[in-house]
């Protein structure tokens, strides 16, 4: 009932930029946080950056004051600008959504389809 759609993924040089892009569609009453993971391989998905509504964000100590997570509740759409890239910053992103379904109000969580991000030395 909730699509995420990804999209700004690509190959990159070290310390070049990159903004990604998730917009969320479907029977959405409300959508409370939103964030990114990512998922390098032979490791474990891990937490980007995340973007509660009305609250803080919150960073990965390894993407602090490089990256920039934002939200336009308009366009129910979250970003996430990259700067600095690193190679080990290579790994498939994914986007993170909560929020309420128009239906009865139950609460969802929905995942993107992970779009890839690979930065070259």
């Amino acid at each position: 009932q909730v699509q995420l759609v990804e999209s700004g993924g690509g190959l990159v040089q070290a310390g070049g930029s990159l903004r990604l892009s998730c917009a969320a569609s479907g029977s959405i009453f409300s959508i409370n946080a939103m964030g990114w993971y990512r998922q390098a391989p032979g490791k474990q998905r891990e937490l980007v950056a995340t973007l509660p509504g009305g609250g803080r964000t919150n960073y990965a100590d390894s993407v602090k004051g490089r990256f920039t997570i934002s939200r336009d509740n308009a366009k129910n759409t979250v970003y996430l600008q990259m700067n600095s890239l690193k190679p080990e910053d290579t790994a498939v992103y994914y986007c993170n959504v909560a929020g309420k379904l128009v239906t009865g109000k139950s609460s969802f969580i929905s995942w993107g389809q992970g779009t890839q991000v690979t930065v070259s030395s």
